[in-house]
Formats: C-alpha cells, sequence, structure tokens
C-alpha cells in the first residue's frame, strides 16, 4: 500500500529463512504469497511465480480453495503482465472455478473482472462488456458500489479499446460520479486519468491537462509513487502528440526515475505502447537535445517535474485551443 516494494521483500525472505517458517501451513502460503505479490510488483516474475507456485502448492495439500483461487489469479495476473495472454486467461478461469466452488460472490464478481480484462486484449469486445455486465450485476446485488464503479470504467475500456470514445465518456463519467459520491479520491484520481487520456487522443488537450492535473494533484495528497509516475507519462504523451519533443523526453525520464527509485517498473505491454508515443517526440527533437532533455527529466526531483507540468499547464490552458495543438 505504501509502496516500500524493496523492503517488504526483504523483510518477507528473511521471515521465511525462519526455522519455524518452514512448515507446510497458511501462515507460510500467505507469506509467500505476499513474497510473490510484490517481486511481480517489480517485475521480477521469476521470482514471483516461484513464490506464488510454492504457496499454490501448500494450498492444495492442505485443501484450502481460498488459497488456491487467490495463487491462480495471482499467477494470471503475472502472465497478463509479461505478455502471455492465453495462459493468463486459462489460469482466470480455473480461478474463477475455484470461487465459484467456495461461493464467495464478491471474489466471483473480481475474476470475473479479471478475465474480462484478458478476453478485451483477446480482441473479444462483446465477450468482455458481457462479463462487465456480469460483474455490476453482482456487485449491485451486494451494494458494493466501488466494485460497480471500477466495472463502470472497464466498460468504458472496452469502448475505447474500439475507438468509439462517445460510449467510453459517459462510462467513465458514471464511475467517477460513483466515486465522488463516496469519497474514494483513489478512484476519483485513476478515473480523471482516464477521461484525460480519452481527451487527449480526441485531440482536445486543454481538457486533457485540465483533468490530468485534477488526478495529478489526488494522487500527491494521496502520496501515490505510482499515480504521480503515470501522470507525468501522460502529459509525456501529450507532449509528444503536439510535437513538443523535448518537453516530452524530459517528463518522460522524469517519470521513469520516479519508477526505477521504487522499484515498478512498466509491464513489457505498458513500456512498449509509452514508446510507441515517445517515438513521435524524439523525431520531433534533434538527437543531442532529445538525449538531454531525457537526462535533465532522470536527474530532476519529482517535485520540480510536477512544478514544470502544473506551471506550464496553466499557463497553456488559458490559451485558445488553437495555440495549445
Amino acid at each position: 500500500m505504501r509502496e516500500y516494494l524493496a523492503e517488504g521483500r526483504d523483510r518477507l525472505g528473511k521471515l521465511l529463512k525462519l526455522a519455524r517458517a518452514a512448515a507446510l501451513t497458511k501462515s507460510r502460503a500467505r507469506a509467500l504469497f505476499a513474497a510473490g505479490v510484490l517481486a511481480g510488483e517489480q517485475g521480477d516474475y521469476v521470482s514471483a511465480d516461484a513464490h506464488i507456485g510454492e504457496s499454490l502448492d501448500i494450498a492444495r495439500q492442505l485443501g484450502d480453495k481460498q488459497g488456491i483461487a487467490v495463487s491462480l489469479n495471482a499467477l494470471a495476473v503475472h502472465a497478463r503482465d509479461r505478455g502471455d495472454v492465453p495462459v493468463a486467461r486459462a489460469l482466470f478461469e480455473e480461478s474463477l472455478v475455484v470461487w465459484k466452488e467456495v461461493g464467495d460472490q464478491k471474489a466471483i464478481a473480481r475474476a470475473l473482472s479479471n478475465l474480462a480484462n484478458v478476453v478485451k486484449l483477446q480482441g473479444e469486445y462483446d465477450r468482455a462488456r458481457s462479463l462487465y455486465a456480469e460483474c455490476i450485476s453482482i456487485f449491485r446485488a451486494l451494494g458494493d458500489e466501488i466494485g460497480v464503479a471500477w466495472s463502470m470504467n472497464a466498460q468504458g475500456d472496452v469502448a475505447r479499446a474500439q475507438g468509439d470514445y462517445a460510449a467510453a465518456r459517459p462510462l467513465y463519467e458514471q464511475g467517477l460520479a460513483i466515486f465522488r459520491q463516496l469519497d474514494d479520491r483513489w478512484g476519483i484520481a485513476g478515473t480523471l486519468a482516464d477521461l484525460g487520456s480519452l481527451a487527449r487522443e480526441e485531440g482536445n488537450y486543454s481538457t486533457a491537462h485540465s483533468l490530468f492535473r485534477e488526478s495529478l494533484k489526488l494522487f500527491q495528497e494521496l502520496e501515490h509513487k505510482r499515480g504521480i509516475a503515470r501522470l507525468l507519462e501522460c502529459f509525456a504523451c501529450s507532449a509528444a502528440a503536439q510535437f513538443e519533443g523535448e518537453r516530452s523526453l524530459r517528463l518522460a525520464g522524469a517519470a521513469a526515475a520516479l519508477r526505477q527509485n521504487i522499484g515498478a517498473p512498466l509491464t513489457p505491454a505498458e513500456q512498449a505502447k509509452l514508446e510507441a508515443s515517445l517515438e513521435v517526440a524524439r523525431k520531433a527533437s534533434a538527437k543531442p537535445a532529445g538525449a538531454t532533455a531525457w537526462l535533465e527529466g532522470w536527474g530532476m526531483p519529482v517535485e520540480k517535474a510536477i512544478e514544470e507540468v502544473l506551471m506550464l499547464d496553466a499557463v497553456s490552458s488559458s490559451l485558445p485551443q488553437s495555440q495549445t495543438g
């Protein structure tokens, strides 16, 4: 939660080496699972899957269906993040079967959402929408409005992936309204970033930057470093789209340094998507200038990068849209 990923892995590693920790118990399985999750967050999928695989083995020996389901889900997440979508889908489906045996409705809804995500990645958009609709139905029956809001956002992602921005926007806005009503600041910040990216893809940079600024300020208040890195990347992509090559690379460099500092890299798919956007920035900059801008961002304190974004965008947002790209 606090993003001290390396510290968490170190403590769990020491704990798991204790003599009394060797017994095949639920406690050992949970510690292995936690170590695997933290390793996955740092992109160390080899260690992650080794820990979670051992956790799964213990859960199976103990007949712990909940432990089996969560371990299968974690292995699926790592396969998805590595880009092995077919394996991820099979593991999510296996996890869903176990959750249905357990009868935990909230867990079933979350498993359906995870399955819908990989189905979307495979281009099965109608199936993804159907699965998300099933999630919403379960969450509403449980009175889980947060679950409803995230599922609506996910449906917005499906529409956006199809280029149907007119359908995506109201879905994001409905999710945002629920988050605001419940004062869920993390949900608000994430949805504002989604709406900002949608506006950027439509070429409405002034609106995008306004939404990005509001999201960034919330992530600052939450001290959520990965959220801050994400917004710096959003601004970098926007600058690239407007052929502000050096600014784009400077902000991307600052985001990359922040991610390295907390040990939370982008997944390969996310990195490839970012690189595709930054390629425009590199072409818009002379090679020495672009490289210098990246290094400036890399060495820039994150507070200065945030200040640059907020100050420059406050000025640009006051200009007519035609002057801001």
